[in-house]
Formats: structure tokens, C-alpha cells, sequence
């Protein structure tokens, strides 16, 4: 990321959508800003991290995203300016605070980002976040462009203030990611100075009628909307198709309508502010036609909302035919696109559509069995390929069902075969310990299966402890093994204050997770995954120990972070005259059992050699060999 604070106010420059929420942010005269990293939000604070000096600003990756609303909300409580900003999941996770900071309101202004990721990209699922301004009676814009993603954030700004309460920014991964050219404008030349007055008091006591005050707001924030101009319509007078779009659908909308040849045919509404929904401005679009499309990203929000507009009106409406999720012309799921908004509109409009020549589709199915199935996979050297093998050991050789807990991180793909299917349960961050937890304490009724849950350092700090202490208390009996490798890895190595290090780049006091354990008087013992033998002796024999709660600290740095700061230990080969190639015991042990991508099978020759290039010198196959034909040898030496 750039420091976008040093660009030059009115001279055109490509940014990504996220870069554009961060420079939007500045030019808003925020103050704090705070996220915890997931994508697809991270770039929004790794760029105002990169800014945060020259602009003179406080900026931090949180333990979470509830923190990090929280410490935005100090700010607005203090008089300044404060943005949180995370993907949609931890929308989940701030929503209780969110639930209530909508009651008590705000001072300074303040913004939620979420980012949203239809068809779960980089995400254990696709939630739709726009449930959070309807459920927390909060205003809701979508931009559609990079150039909106900067002109609505600061936009957004203002509106808090205006109403005093928290106003919702809603992005999408395709936007989060896309460049276009945006034009930045002036950065303000000064910051309020923070303070709270001590006789202002910001609650959500139910005796108080702050519910009501909340409601007004919602109300005030509408007719600050409309005036805003973020809702238009462009198409002709009397469609025969309206589509009403929000977020990047909107683009999609417009270009589907030039794909079927319909520009004279078909009227775009375009939404900025979905949430409340401009009453009036529906209305009149209604009016327009009789065939309405809705085009949006991932559920029914503008569709419900609009149909229950149109059932208050109905009579003088007169009749309408809705086509959207309920009628199959929006997918319940994953992403929209051009050709699938064009789709929708030509079996409407009952014009012939076909994305692509027939004859063309054929020959790029065809291409397409002849590519080789690639699954998704831990890097060459991942320490949690080391540590999952010995789960899958130790497991095997206890021989009583084990089960594996798992969380979220790059180590969820424990549950495919690149993990070698060994993680039971993975749902959402903290709830791999939660779940062990639970059937820690089944043991009295017959529960007989060894527990492990596994977490990352990262995740650790985010979500897992409230469930180690409730292990602690109770006496569940499980072992935890942190999966340590010193990065917020699957989001781009993020610190987290296991690192020692903040979001600014300065020097934070590292919170050590052997201290936590220590200070929970929980036994813990520190390993390398990458040393198998001891790993898998210690692991073993936490499982036989049972009684309560026992921790493993499986330490090993990232693989690639590993690789910039020198890289690995040894350099790996194979003795083709010890390899047994397809005669080795499962079928290809190394390659087609372990999965390293390091290893690859040499049809030719039939043995396994090492790629060079992408091999980093671990040394774990070298540990896993039933013939000791990989070999591990001291870089050094080997030079």
C-alpha cells in the first residue's frame, strides 16, 4: 500500500476501491481508525497504516472488530472523527456493540466499513452485512466505483454527525480490489482537539426513551439522503423494464442493457443509500413500469424492502410484475456479472441472449476437462502441513476416534486433503475451542473420544479466550494446540500482539500466549511441527494425560514470512536409486500422501525429484521418507 496522504488534491490517480475508502477517511479529517484484518477490507487500514504519519492520525489493527468499533467509538465520544472497518463476518462480532452504540449514539463521526465477498472468495462464508443497518436502524450506502467509494466515505462522515449515530459503508470484493481513476480532493489542515465533556453521557438504559431518539434518527438520515443525490434514475421516461441496483450491480445493470441491445427499453434506478429506502423516489420509479428486476449482491435487501412499499401502495399502483430472487432472476448466491443481469433482462423482455458462440463454449469445456484438478493447498514448507501429519499420526496410533476442532485461519483447510482431512468442525473464529470445550465436559456421559482444537496465534487473541477460561473454570478435558506462526498469515502477515509490533510499524509490548496460559495455570508446552518426532511424542502424551484443559504450542514462522528473513535451514534432494517411486507403500508416499508441492512425480523416471523453485527447505519430507530417500542437508554445507 502508498501513502495516499502526499496525493496531489485534483490530479487524477488510479486507486483501488479500498485505497479510495482510506483517502476518503483522510480527507474526511478522521483521527482513529482501527480494523482486524480479513479479507477483502484489509487494504483499507494497511493503507491508512502506511499514511498515518504524514497525516498525523492514530491507526491500529485491533484484537478484533468489536474493539475495533469500540475504539472508533472513543474517538466520536471524544469529539473526532473514527472509522472501523472489517469484512462482513465481523459484522457478527461487532454487533452487539453496534446493537447498542445505535441507542446511545455518537458525537465525532463515525463509520462502519464492511466488505463484503459473494461466492466466499476468501471466506468461510458470503453474508450479506446489509442485515446490520436494519436490525441497528442505521443509514446504509453502497458505491459503486472507486470514485464513490472516496465521495460516500466522506459523505458518511458528515451524515454522523449530522444525525449522531454510527452510518454504515458497505463494500464489495470485486470493488474492494478493482482500480479506477479517482480524484482526490484536499486533506483538511486541522483536527478538533479530543475531549469528553464529563456531563455528556452516552448509555443505552431502557428507562431512558432512547429507542425512539434512535427511530428519528434513522428518519432524519433519510431526508439527508435524498438531499445527498445518491439515488437517480437514467432511462427513458416509460420503461418496459425498470431495474432497480445498488453497489456494483448498478455498473452491471448498465452495461447488461447495451449487451441485449435494449438501452431505449430499460430504466436503471440507480441506489446509493439503500437503507432507509427514499419512499417517494420508489414510488415515483414504480410508476414507470410494470416490470421491475432487482439486481444486488448477496440477498433480497432492496427486494423485500421495495415489494414492501409497493404492497402499502398497491391500489394506485395498479399491478406489477417483480422478478428477482424469487422468480430464479437473482441468484440466492454468489456474485452477480453482466451476462447474468443481461440474462434476467432478455427472458423478460423475451430477446435472444447467449453469452458466448455456442460453438466457442464447446471447444472451452473441452479445453477444460484436459486441465489437470488442482486443490487448494498449505504453501511449500507451511508449518501447518507439519503439524496436521502429526495429528493424523498420533491420532491413528491412539486409535480411539479422535476429533479435531478447528477455527479459522490458513489451517482451516485441515478439512480438505491437504490437511489430510483431519479437523472435524470449523465454523467461526473462537469456536474451534468453544466447541472442545463442550465435549471436554461429555465425558461423564460416556464420551470417550480424545479432543484437540486447534487455533491460530492470531485467532487466539481475537476470539479464543473467553473459551479457555470457560475450559479453565469448568474442567473441560481437551488439548489446544496454537498453531504459532508468528502472522496473521491467510490475510497478508498482519501483526497481532503476539508480534511485538503495531499497525504504524512501532514497537507494542508483545503479549505472550505462554504467559496467558501461565496465568490461566494452564500446563503448556512450546514445539517446532517441523520436529516430528517430538512433536508427535508430546502430542501423544497429552492425550493420554486427560483430567482438564492442556496446551501445545506448536512455534514455527510462517513459511513465507520465513522466507524473507533468510529462509530455511536445509537444502533437500532425492537419491533416485533409494526413491521406490509407484512401489512406495500407499502409491507415491511423499507426493500423493504428504502433498508437499514441493515434491512432484517424475513420470519419465518414474521417482520423485524436488521442484527447486519452489521447494524452501523445511526438511519434513526428508522425516517422512519410509525409504530415506529425500535427503536433508545443511545449506551451508551443501554450497
Amino acid at each position: 500500500m502508498a501513502d495516499v496522504s502526499k496525493l496531489t488534491p485534483g490530479q487524477k490517480v488510479l486507486l483501488q476501491g479500498n485505497e479510495a475508502i482510506a483517502r476518503g477517511a483522510l480527507e474526511a479529517g478522521v483521527s482513529l481508525a482501527a480494523a482486524y484484518p480479513g479479507n477483502p477490507s484489509s487494504e483499507i487500514l494497511q493503507t491508512l497504516a502506511e499514511s498515518a504519519e504524514s497525516a498525523g492520525i492514530y491507526v491500529e489493527w485491533s484484537t478484533n472488530e468489536k474493539v475495533a468499533l469500540e475504539s472508533a467509538a472513543a474517538a466520536s465520544y471524544a469529539g473526532l472523527r473514527g472509522m472501523a472497518s472489517m469484512k462482513q463476518n465481523g459484522v457478527n462480532v461487532a454487533q452487539d456493540f453496534i446493537c447498542n452504540i445505535t441507542i446511545s449514539g455518537s458525537q465525532g463521526g463515525l463509520v462502519l466499513v464492511t466488505c463484503d465477498d459473494p461466492s466466499g472468495v476468501s471466506s468461510t462464508n458470503e453474508q450479506d452485512a446489509r442485515f446490520i443497518a436494519r436490525l441497528a436502524c442505521l443509514p446504509l450506502l453502497e458505491p459503486a466505483t472507486p470514485a464513490e467509494c472516496l465521495s460516500m466515505t466522506k459523505l458518511a462522515f458528515e451524515l454522523s454527525e449530522q444525525i449522531g449515530n454510527l452510518v454504515v459503508l458497505r463494500g464489495l470484493a470485486r470493488l474492494s480490489h478493482t482500480r479506477a481513476g479517482v480524484t482526490p480532493g484536499a486533506l483538511p489542515q486541522s483536527r478538533p482537539r479530543p475531549h469528553w465533556d464529563p456531563n455528556t453521557r452516552w448509555f443505552t438504559i431502557p428507562v431512558v426513551p432512547r429507542h425512539q431518539v434512535m427511530l428519528d434518527k434513522l428518519a432524519q438520515a433519510g431526508e439527508l439522503l435524498t438531499a445527498a443525490g445518491l439515488n437517480y434514475y437514467e432511462g427513458p421516461l416509460r420503461p418496459e423494464l425498470l431495474v432497480i441496483a445498488s453497489g456494483s450491480s448498478r455498473l452491471y445493470a448498465d452495461e447488461a442493457r447495451r449487451l441485449v441491445e435494449a438501452p431505449e427499453r430499460v430504466g436503471i434506478l440507480h441506489l446509493g443509500a439503500t437503507w432507509p429506502l427514499d419512499q417517494e423516489l420508489i414510488l415515483e420509479n414504480l410508476g414507470r413500469a410494470d416490470k421491475i428486476l432487482f439486481a444486488e449482491e448477496v440477498d433480497p435487501h432492496l427486494e423485500s424492502g421495495v415489494k414492501s412499499i409497493y404492497a402499502q401502495h398497491v391500489r394506485e399502483l395498479g399491478l406489477k410484475d417483480f422478478f428477482g430472487q424469487e422468480t430464479g432472476h437473482k441468484p440466492p448466491l454468489g456474485e452477480l456479472s453482466p451476462s447474468r443481469v443481461a440474462a434476467a433482462m432478455a427472458d423478460i423482455l423475451g430477446l435472444p441472449w447467449q453469452e458466448a458462440d455456442p460453438e466457442y463454449l464447446a471447444k472451452a469445456q473441452a479445453a477444460q476437462e484436459m486441465v489437470a484438478p488442482r486443490q487448494v493447498g498449505f504453501c511449500p514448507g507451511c508449518p501447518h502441513r507439519a503439524s496436521y501429519w502429526s495429528m493424523k499420526q498420533v491420532l491413528a496410533a491412539d486409535g480411539r476416534e479422535g476429533i479435531v476442532s478447528g477455527d479459522i485461519g490458513c489451517y482451516t483447510m485441515g478439512v480438505l486433503p491437504t490437511g489430510f482431512q483431519r479437523v472435524n468442525a470449523v465454523h467461526c473464529m473462537g469456536s474451534g475451542p468453544g466447541i472442545a470445550s463442550g465435549l471436554g465436559k461429555l465425558r461423564g456421559q460416556g464420551f470417550d473420544q480424545p479432543v484437540i482444537s486447534v487455533v491460530g496465534d492470531s485467532t487466539f487473541f481475537h476470539a479464543a479466550l473467553p473459551a479457555l477460561v470457560n475450559a479453565r473454570w469448568n474442567n473441560s478435558d481437551y488439548v489446544l494446540v496454537v498453531l504459532d506462526n508468528s502472522a496473521t498469515a491467510m490475510t497478508g502477515f498482519q501483526p497481532h500482539p503476539g508480534t511485538g509490533s503495531t499497525a504504524m510499524g512501532q514497537a507494542g509490548t508483545m503479549v505472550d500466549v505462554e504467559q496467558i496460559c501461565a496465568g490461566l495455570g494452564l500446563p503448556y508446552t512450546v514445539l517446532d511441527p517441523y520436529d516430528l518426532e517430538a512433536t508427535q511424542e508430546a502430542l501423544y502424551d497429552a492425550l493420554q494425560v486427560g483430567g482438564g484443559l492442556r496446551v501445545l504450542i506448536f512455534r514455527r514462522t510462517c513459511a513465507l514470512v520465513q522466507n524473507k528473513r533468510g529462509g530455511h535451514p536445509w537444502q533437500i534432494s532425492v537419491d533416485p536409486d533409494l526413491c521406490r517411486g509407484e512401489d512406495c507403500g500407499c502409491n507415491r508416499f511423499c507426493t500423493r500422501v504428504f502433498r508437499c508441492p514441493g515434491l512432484v512425480f517424475d513420470q519419465a523416471t518414474g521417482k520423485t525429484v524436488v521442484d527447486e523453485v519452489v521447494c524452501v527447505g523445511c526438511g519434513v519430507c526428508a522425516q517422512i521418507c519410509p525409504a530415506g530417500a529425500i535427503k536433508a542437508q545443511p545449506k551451508e554445507a551443501a554450497a
